[in-house]
């Protein structure tokens, strides 16, 4: 919903993007985490329920880095339920806004000599942000404490609670499970030519 600017004006909402993998990334990315089994959390690496955050872990998680194994990691980097992100990726992520995201740091070693700094990344802002009697999508409840939102014919959208995002730049969207960010976070990325990012149309499907 359009909030007032100066002198009683409109202020337009920002256009609002799903954040995931570029998918024309094909190849594997050339890195293992090689101490995932000491970390103490099981098969998957989740973020606790009830409020977004890193899991306690009994060793820093250790990655190395090989040709052998692929491609050279790109900036952002699906892993379990977090990212794996670059320096530079984390420092647009805070300087565009610090309070929606968590970094933890990696040990990297590289068989090629010194490794680039890597960062397991959380988007911790969690928003309640998608208007239920506007938007036209199915909810999946199985009558637990599970509910999930999808889209699911070619008419099928969300409208997002403009007075909810506020000030945010980059959140999760509730029972959505998507990362979401808006105009100012996608442009600071393309300007430091991050890689490995795609930025989707939030309110409906991938375009």
């Amino acid at each position: 919903m359009p909030v007032s600017g100066i002198g009683g004006r409109k202020k337009k909402a920002s256009k609002l993007y799903k954040v995931g993998q570029d998918f024309r990334i094909s190849t594997s990315a050339g890195w293992n985490m090689e101490n995932f089994d000491a970390l103490g959390v099981g098969p998957v690496l989740y973020s606790p329920r009830g409020k977004r955050s890193f899991p306690p872990l009994l060793e820093t998680p250790r990655l190395l880095i090989a040709r052998s194994f692929g491609r050279p990691p790109a900036d952002w980097e699906p892993f379990h339920d977090f990212w794996l992100v670059s320096h530079r990726m984390k420092n647009v992520l805070e300087t565009v806004d610090r309070e929606g995201v968590a970094f933890l740091r990696c040990e990297t070693r590289s068989l090629r000599g010194e490794a680039p700094v890597y960062w397991l990344c959380d988007i911790v802002r969690e928003l309640d942000v998608i208007d239920e009697e506007k938007s036209n999508f199915e909810v999946l409840d199985d009558g637990t404490d599970f509910r999930r939102y999808r889209l699911m014919t070619p008419d099928s959208s969300y409208v997002f609670r403009e007075e909810v995002i506020g000030a945010a730049h980059v959140f999760r969207a509730r029972f959505l499970n998507q990362v979401i960010c808006d105009q100012a976070m996608k442009d600071a990325c393309k300007v430091a030519g991050l890689k490995g990012l795609r930025f989707g149309d939030a309110y409906s499907n991938w375009a």
